[in-house]
Parts: structure tokens; C-alpha cells; sequence
């Protein structure tokens, strides 16, 4: 065990828990994250606080998720308080994200729905701002060629 910890970095949960899942090698959870990265989440989770921000999963750089989180929660103040538009709110935030960083990017808001996506690799963020909750994620472009006649 202690061999283990010393190879992966680990504590003794982290340890127990590789060797529950017979994973001796390969660490489940991931090394601690450097002083850069935690002061992005602390900012992260002061925006979110101060915006009435539920962050439920990510897999996205700390900037971008702040981008999707203060853009959902100006589209909010901005609309018809009683009753947004979640349509509306997700064309927005998709076609903002689409702008800034590239095509593909997919929308889904709402106040009550379900899912099971696949996205790109750093291209997921799901949260909700008051009542709503939206959906972001980006998949890969494969441009398809034409075929020669």
C-alpha cells in the first residue's frame, strides 16, 4: 500500500480506494490540483455565489465556465422575469459560445429535463441560475468531403 501511494501521489483514501477497484497502476481520482487552479475555482465559486449559481458538473476551463455563467445570468436579468424564455436563453448561450470559441456547441435550458451526451474533451458545463438549469457542451466537426462525379 504504501508503495502505491509513493508510485501515484496518493493518500491513504485514494490508495484504499484503487485497490477496492483493483486499479493498482492507474489512480481514479486525480492528483491535487496546483495553487493556480484553486484560485480560479475560488473565484469560480464566488461569481457563483454572488449570481445564485448552482454549478452541478464541468468539464471546462475555470474561464469559460465563468464566460457561460455570468452570460446565462445576464440573459436572466435581461428577460421577462416572470417567465424567460429557455429557448431563447439556449440559442443565446449557444450562438455566444459559437462565436467565441469555435462551431458545435449545443444548448439545452430548461426547468426540468434529461440528458446523456457526449461531448469534446474540456467542452461540458452544467449549472443552474435560479429556477433554470442549462446544459452546454461542444462535440467535434468532421467536415465531409463531396464525392467526385
Amino acid at each position: 500500500m504504501a508503495e502505491i501511494a509513493q508510485d501515484h501521489n496518493c493518500n491513504k483514501k485514494q490508495v484504499m480506494i484503487m485497490q477496492m477497484h483493483g486499479a493498482a497502476r492507474k489512480p481514479l481520482l486525480p492528483k491535487p490540483d496546483h495553487h493556480q487552479n484553486q484560485a480560479e475555482e475560488v473565484k469560480l465559486a464566488a461569481l457563483a455565489i454572488s449570481s445564485n449559481v448552482r454549478l452541478r458538473a464541468a468539464d471546462m476551463p475555470s474561464a469559460m465556465q465563468e464566460r457561460a455563467l455570468r452570460h446565462a445570468r445576464a440573459l436572466l436579468d435581461s428577460s421577462d422575469r416572470r417567465r424567460p424564455n429557455p429557448t431563447l436563453l439556449a440559442r443565446s448561450l449557444k450562438k455566444e459560445f459559437d462565436s467565441v470559441y469555435g462551431p458545435a456547441w449545443h444548448c439545452v435550458a430548461g426547468k426540468s429535463f434529461g440528458s446523456f451526451v457526449t461531448h469534446s474533451p474540456g467542452g461540458f458545463v452544467y449549472f443552474s441560475v435560479d429556477s433554470l438549469s442549462f446544459l452546454l457542451f461542444k462535440t467535434e466537426v468532421h467536415v465531409v468531403a463531396q464525392p467526385r462525379s
